[in-house]
């Protein structure tokens, strides 16, 4: 079993507990339903959220998804001049028997204009 990263975004529409909570738990949702994974598949998760986000931890959904025996951090990302307001983005690590090409990195809705690359 190999350690993977999977990487992920969202754009939240405004700044609130209830809405964050909904979007970032679409956007882990998504993330272990494309990749395959259960909660036991996971090593940790890093989340990111820029310096516009302030009602909640992002953390604080994967708790209420009940991932809650995986180590989870939250910092605040550079606040850089034009970048996308009210992004939340996610590292998960996780082990997975898949090639490092076949992970899908998620990036819903207009965060997908962040990675195109690999956005799908």
């Amino acid at each position: 079993m190999a350690v993977r990263a999977v990487r992920g975004a969202v754009q939240l529409e405004r700044d609130e507990a209830g809405h964050m909570d909904e979007q970032v738990g679409a956007l882990l949702t998504a993330l272990l339903e494309r990749n395959g994974l259960t909660t036991d598949d996971l090593i940790s998760i890093w989340f990111t959220a820029t310096p516009d986000l302030h009602s909640d931890f992002p953390a604080a959904a994967a708790r209420k998804l009940g991932i809650t025996d995986v180590p989870l951090i939250c910092a605040q990302e550079l606040d850089i001049e034009g970048a996308m307001p009210r992004v939340v983005r996610v590292l998960a690590h996780i082990e997975s028997d898949k090639p490092r090409a076949d992970i899908a990195h998620v990036y819903l809705g207009a965060a997908a204009a962040l990675r195109k690359d690999i956005a799908q």
